[in-house]
């Protein structure tokens, strides 16, 4: 997620240049965006050359999971749809949650000619398994191959919410191929083998062409082909938009509200759903340091801040309001606690509150106007990548909010890779990034994500991604019984919904600022189909994956 980000975000420098030698090189001849009437030209925000793996299961994978490789559901995290079959047709639960049943299609086939079977399946959940590189999420199930269509999977202990990572989130591989593969999760996959509705045709480090697999099981894909190309950041984005040689980007562009009039032909829709946040390094017992690992000041902060110019100077008023307990306050508003003492945080500062929290904490305000305690003023450093433009505008606005609270911000602008190592380590006071969501629309992911003690480590370890170091016994224990209950049973779950937010909104490890918007800009002039606020069927940006395979198959040329 945060390599995805960091690449999204990046402003070119020489941007024309860069635009001119990819699309011109890499052309298919004729036709817009560089490659005919029946190319997707697709940018994802890569800057700089490509280097060859399709490896779905390697952090470096340029791509493959969904389009290549397939999962056996597709699970929509912008709304809550039933799980969409691919590699599989049907699934259930027995009532412990301890044993998953699966069907899985009968016409499916490798694109090399080889059959797809059960085997395959169960050899991909074994390979994750026994593999650490690729097990990121715990799986510990055990996969047994009931008939070429049917596989069982058993668990210890009852694993419900394991399922949509399994069946959304594992990239099913051939046997026959890597059985022989002997690290598979290090594995430079240059001809990939897949089940899926593309296949690779051209690789360039400058652009790489997917083509449409003829013998897809559900038909070769309308979209015949997908050209993915590297340019050298958000300006040269904007730049191919508005001379029509992309056609699909995901990333901020000038006047985001006035696309289809700045960019004829073109569309755009912003979908809320990555949670923006100053991260915190909290936990002094794990070995944080700083005024920032006091509950009050960190609550200071966040009633400090003006939500609204935050929106309208740093992010173009495409993102939307937050809860502090996290849950998206539409996809997931029926479990938006009722016990939160905000269920909403406040879009207007709330001088009062912040002034009140300080004080009680034992701060006071000094001659000029900053609040001190022990002889320490209370300032704080906040890292920011360089280059991210819209988070570098929001942490020098919110520095100016929190200046007229008595609380002194510094930016600090380092390097993607300083930034992601200082996060990783527990080295920083703040930090400005975003929670991401998980394999399917649940904020049970998210809390197991960035709110478990299983996810971090101490100060100088490397914390993945519980980067506020953030431990709660009761949080833990509510996680626990989660896991063990079935999604459809919500009456059950909220309890424990209940606790986490508000064991979360009293601590404000992670200090809430908006629900991102995610915004995509698109060529409705030479494809149809695409995601709309009125069917949005997938979410829709051009680097989630699968969901970018979800969205090509439902693309059409239009004639």
């Amino acid at each position: 997620m945060s390599r995805i980000r960091s690449e999204s975000r990046r402003v070119g420098i020489a941007g024309a240049v860069a635009l001119g030698l990819v699309l011109t090189g890499c052309s298919g001849g004729g036709g817009t965006a560089g490659g005919g009437s029946d190319t997707l030209v697709a940018y994802t925000g890569q800057a700089g050359d490509y280097q060859i793996n399709f490896n779905p299961y390697s952090p470096t994978a340029i791509d493959g999971p969904g389009t290549i490789f397939e999962p056996l559901f597709f699970y929509n995290i912008a709304r809550k749809d039933n799980p969409a079959p691919r590699l599989g047709t049907a699934f259930s639960w027995n009532k412990q949650g301890t044993e998953l049943s699966i069907t899985l299609r009968s016409d499916a086939k490798w694109s090399d000619g080889k059959k797809f079977t059960a085997d395959d399946v169960a050899f991909t959940l074994d390979m994750i398994r026994k593999n650490p590189g690729m097990n990121s999420t715990g799986y510990s199930g055990r996969a047994t191959v009931v008939d070429a269509t049917h596989v069982k999977i058993t668990f210890d202990k009852p694993s419900f919410s394991d399922g949509p990572q399994i069946l959304g989130k594992s990239w099913i591989v051939p046997k026959h191929i890597w059985s022989k593969i002997t690290k598979p999760s290090e594995d430079v996959m240059k001809q990939p083998v897949g089940t899926g509705p593309y296949k690779l045709a051209v690789f360039k480090p400058q652009a790489f062409t997917l083509e449409a697999n003829p013998d897809y099981y559900g038909g070769a894909p309308a979209l015949k082909k997908v050209r993915f190309v590297a340019l050298s950041g958000n300006q040269s984005g904007a730049d191919a938009l508005k001379s029509g040689q992309i056609d699909w980007q995901t990333g901020p562009v000038p006047d985001v509200r006035n696309v289809s009039k700045n960019y004829p032909g073109y569309k755009a829709i912003t979908v809320p759903m990555n949670q923006a946040a100053l991260f915190t390094c909290a936990n002094a017992d794990l070995g944080c340091s700083g005024p920032q690992t006091d509950p009050a000041v960190r609550k200071a902060v966040y009633y400090a801040m003006d939500r609204t110019q935050l929106n309208a100077l740093a992010f173009e008023n495409t993102a939307s309001e937050i809860s502090p307990g996290f849950a998206l306050p539409e996809r997931d508003r029926t479990v938006v606690s009722s016990r939160l003492t905000d269920r909403i945080a406040p879009m207007n500062p709330q001088a009062d509150k912040a002034a009140r929290l300080l004080q009680d904490a034992g701060y006071t305000k000094g001659s000029d106007g900053i609040y001190a305690k022990g002889g320490k003023k209370l300032a704080l450093t906040v890292k920011v990548v360089s280059g991210w433009t819209d988070y570098i505008t929001a942490v020098n606005t919110i520095a100016e909010q929190l200046k007229k609270a008595g609380i002194k911000l510094t930016a600090q602008q380092v390097s993607w890779n300083e930034w992601s190592d200082a996060r990783g380590r527990g080295h920083y006071q703040l930090l400005i990034d975003s929670l991401s969501q998980g394999p399917a629309p649940d904020p049970y992911y998210l809390y197991s994500y960035f709110f478990s003690a299983k996810t971090t480590a101490r100060v100088g370890q490397s914390a993945n991604p519980n980067f506020s170091r953030f431990k709660d016994a009761e949080v833990d224990a509510a996680l626990d019984a989660l896991k063990a209950i079935d999604p459809q049973n919500t009456a059950a779950r909220q309890p424990y919904y209940d606790t986490i937010q508000t064991e979360i909104e009293k601590s404000m490890p992670y200090i809430p600022l908006l629900t991102g918007g995610t915004t995509s800009e698109f060529n409705a002039s030479k494809f149809s189909g695409w995601p709309s606020d009125d069917n949005l069927y997938a979410f829709p940006a051009v680097w989630g994956r699968p969901d970018n395979s979800q969205v090509f198959l439902h693309l059409k040329p239009a004639k």
